[in-house]
């Protein structure tokens, strides 16, 4: 039996695992690398030919960790995709808007190659790629053991991250000895919105665990909710706009659910608020339709009302609706994709508003390395925004308490589940965040843990 890392290692992006085990090779999530330098990083080979590969286990449906599927397929894989039937869904539309961006992306760099006199650029992956992994997915239930052959076995527990994202159990056999490795996937907090709280297994010998917040703790949601709401007003006292980078799957739903219910409670007056993403509306269409992975409060919710209810709620889908918010001066509230702002329309909101002092930028999400959300958090006076240097003026807020993420203390009470002394693999963090993590564990628990290197290969 062999581990492999080929991505997810000492950086929070591009999750990619690979087992071997009786002649069988599996992997474990197949993420894009989001950050600096990614289109070269993302268009590299991985170590191991797609072809080669028998199935791939998909965690959840967040693009660093399903975002390169359809590169695998196009690439020569032709094996079984599992996941959750909610995962699935998710997918299918994000896949196709990944693609439609690569080739976007690819074919205006291409104009630009061409009239340089050098060879056109190719997209990652095309809709048509997309289109041909669908029939290769394999829905799993939570919950239910199944027997993959050669000695192997799996089963996903709820993660409680975003919609049917799991933890991955893997019960492997050979020469007579048997292993149970976990992969954590992201681990969601308690008490999140919408969805249930995460499931932990008890059992295992390996556990390849994530570690994004593994150096710092959350507000209360309370609390955080208390600190939107007060944002929201001081914003709309100054007629001014605000702005939430938000991720479509996720972030999102919580948001519209939050915010319905400051309307609903009177805590907020009634407001117009704009949903500037197609990919987030068709995130939400998509939650609504799996109720069996609410928690009993948003289960009862969403039998009596619906998310616009008490907010005015506009969905955005063209790019010239888009572009006319920007004509609203004051008194809205748009959430737009991406969360770490570098892409999407989020972008131009920015152009047009960030330095307007009257206006707020909120901030609900791991905003990563080289991103420009990460420069914005971190205090810049200007960012440069599609070639353009904007002053940021407006007021910026960080309110980490709406993570999807488990934080270093719900990180450390999900291991303390375990029986026994599990060997402890620290992956997908920032490489000081792992390291730190990974001590706090073995002087917490006493597990021998790893923080692994890209490439870096264990025998199990």
């Amino acid at each position: 039996m062999k581990l492999t890392f080929l991505g997810g290692a000492r950086t929070v992006t591009g999750s990619c695992f690979l087992i071997e085990c009786n002649n069988l090779k599996i992997l474990v999530d197949s993420g894009l690398y989001q950050g600096e330098d990614s289109d070269r990083i993302n268009a590299e080979p991985l170590d191991i030919h797609p072809g080669d590969i028998d199935c791939i286990f998909v965690t959840h449906a967040h693009l660093d960790h399903s975002g390169k599927l359809p590169k695998m397929v196009k690439d020569g894989f032709k094996g079984k995709i599992f996941t959750t039937a909610a995962t699935r869904d998710l997918l299918e539309f994000m896949l196709s808007d990944s693609a439609h961006i690569q080739e976007s992306d690819a074919a205006w760099l291409s104009r630009k190659a061409v009239r340089a006199g050098k060879p056109p650029v190719l997209p990652l992956y095309t809709v048509e790629d997309v289109k041909d992994i669908m029939p290769l997915f394999s829905i799993q239930p939570y919950g239910m053991k199944s027997d993959l052959g050669r000695g192997i076995k799996f089963r996903f527990l709820d993660a409680g991250h975003i919609l049917g994202s799991g933890t991955l159990e893997l019960w492997l056999q050979e020469n007579g000895k048997e292993k149970k490795v976990v992969f954590s996937g992201d681990i969601g907090k308690k008490g999140n919105p919408i969805i249930k709280d995460p499931s932990a297994p008890v059992e295992a010998d390996y556990v390849v665990m994530e570690s994004t917040y593994g150096n710092r703790l959350h507000k209360p949601m309370k609390e955080s909710i208390d600190e939107l709401a007060e944002a929201i007003k001081t914003t709309f006292k100054k007629r001014g706009n605000v702005y939430i980078p938000a991720f479509a799957i996720g972030r999102t739903q919580d948001l519209l659910y939050i915010l319905n219910n400051l309307a609903r409670e009177k805590r907020l007056r009634t407001m117009h608020v704009y949903l500037d993403s197609p990919l987030a509306e068709e995130a939400t269409r998509v939650y609504l339709s799996h109720p069996e992975c609410f928690d009993e409060e948003a289960r009862r919710f969403f039998e009596g009302k619906d998310f616009d209810n008490s907010i005015k709620l506009h969905f955005v889908q063209s790019v010239r609706e888009s572009m006319a918010l920007n004509k609203k001066k004051s008194g809205i509230l748009v959430i737009a994709g991406s969360g770490m702002c570098d892409g999407g329309r989020i972008k131009h909101h920015l152009k047009h508003n960030l330095w307007r002092d009257e206006c707020s930028v909120i901030f609900v999400g791991f905003q990563g390395k080289g991103t420009l959300g990460r420069e914005i958090v971190n205090g810049a006076r200007s960012v440069d925004i599609l070639g353009d240097e904007i002053a940021v003026r407006a007021s910026v807020y960080t309110i980490n308490g709406f993570s999807a993420h488990a934080d270093r203390d719900e990180l450390l009470g999900w291991l303390s589940g375990f029986k026994g002394s599990p060997e402890v693999f620290v992956v997908h963090g920032e490489e000081d965040v792992a390291i730190s993590f990974g001590g706090l564990v073995t002087e917490k628990y006493g597990f021998k843990t790893h923080v692994p290197h890209k490439g870096g290969a264990y025998n199990l």
